[in-house]
């Protein structure tokens, strides 16, 4: 058996990779056309953001839960002993923020 291709096969490879390579160069093309870029750069920033935003609300809802916990007992009734002094601290910060502010302003 002869490995001798005929002019007609070595034709018909020659028209299969030119059309083979068209292809390859449409897709190059598509890839590096500065909407396609630009648009695989957006998707890769709202993924990241996503992740973001998701890890954060994680943590916030962790720690309003922790919160919550310290100052309520188990049932949901407020913890009056743990209440009460933050309550205090907060009114006098208030007011100390008030008086500062009319020093300030007069």
């Amino acid at each position: 058996m002869s490995n001798a291709r005929t002019p007609a096969q070595i034709e018909a490879d020659i028209v299969r990779r030119r059309e083979q390579l068209a292809v390859t160069l449409d897709e190059i093309g598509i890839r590096v056309h500065p909407k396609t870029i630009i648009g695989d750069a957006k998707a890769r920033v709202a993924s990241t953001v996503d992740h973001t935003v998701g890890r954060a609300f994680v943590a916030v809802n962790r720690t309003v839960s922790d919160v919550k916990a310290r100052f309520t007992h188990e049932d949901g009734s407020p913890r009056l002993e743990r209440v009460v002094p933050v309550a205090l601290a907060a009114a006098a910060l208030v007011g100390l923020l008030a008086a500062s502010a009319r020093k300030h302003k007069g």
